[in-house]
């Protein structure tokens, strides 16, 4: 069998591709690329920037930079150097804006601050009246910086409490109560109006011994009769005598009709709700 050899009449030993090749049999691939072995890195494989980034420092924004700046260096923060810490500064916001411009617009504005303060802090302090200190250019940027660590060291404190469905769960156990119904409580007033309540009932129920007693319908007849002679009228009611009890009345009432009844006397009134009177029937001689 013949020799392999290029175009060229090179060894196909000695072609460009084979410097590539390693020159050992076990030598271990640094990568495969559909399912072929990579011994060396492709010279014209791009790779993006910002393909990986680690950051080992977040922060939430200018104020949150400037406040580690300062207490990362044990600076004062009522009395901060600023030269040393707008440098610093700048030197995080030059690696900001290579990555991220719009994320570092606002670390600019706090970098011109910075600046700006640094610049009147050279220039002569303005008079102040007597007996007042001359108007400290970081005041302010102070007074903000203090605020900001106070509220972030609240919301961590927040952050660390125990909260529910996220450090502890509520157990919830079913206990199957008893079958037995439980009354309510009796008041005191209650018990007071039933006792009321059980005496007058008791009341209405009372024994009555009835004694017999003879009444004759026809004797308060003939009474009646000689109550009206010699009267013209009399009124319906003086024909009763309350003092004698309720079966004489009943009696006498009894009477009235029978005599009405067989037309011994009349009973007339005027008009509706006038007074009823009872007299002897008139009968002709």
């Amino acid at each position: 069998m013949s020799d392999l050899h290029d175009s060229a009449g090179r060894p196909a030993a000695e072609a460009p591709h084979a410097a590539a090749m390693p020159q050992v049999v076990d030598h271990v691939a640094v990568a495969r690329l559909y399912g072929e072995p990579l011994f060396t890195m492709p010279q014209d494989l791009y790779i993006p920037p910002d393909a990986l980034e680690v950051f080992l420092e977040a922060f939430e924004g200018p104020l949150d930079l400037l406040l580690y700046l300062i207490r990362k260096q044990n600076f004062n923060i009522l009395d901060i150097p600023m030269a040393a810490v707008t440098r610093q500064y700048l030197t995080y916001v030059d690696q900001v804006r290579d990555r991220n411009l719009e994320l570092a617009a606002e670390y600019l504005l706090m970098a011109a601050m910075l600046i700006e303060i640094k610049s009147r802090m050279l220039l002569p302090p303005k008079k102040a009246a007597e007996g007042e200190e001359a108007e400290d250019p970081r005041a302010e940027l102070v007074r903000r910086l203090l605020e900001y660590e106070q509220i972030k060291i609240a919301a961590a404190g927040l952050g660390n409490l125990p909260q529910y469905g996220r450090d502890f769960l509520k157990a919830q156990v079913y206990i199957e109560q008893s079958l037995q119904p439980r009354f309510p409580d009796v008041h005191v007033v209650d018990l007071q109006e039933a006792w009321a309540d059980i005496l007058k009932r008791a009341k209405l129920v009372q024994h009555h011994k009835i004694s017999r007693e003879e009444l004759s319908v026809r004797e308060h007849m003939s009474i009646v009769l000689r109550h009206l002679q010699g009267q013209k009228f009399v009124e319906f009611e003086h024909l009763f005598d309350a003092t004698k009890g309720v079966p004489v009345l009943v009696v006498t009432f009894i009477a009235l009709l029978e005599l009405a009844k067989e037309s011994l006397i009349d009973i007339t009134q005027a008009e509706a709700f006038a007074p009823i009177y009872v007299r002897l029937a008139y009968s002709p001689a």
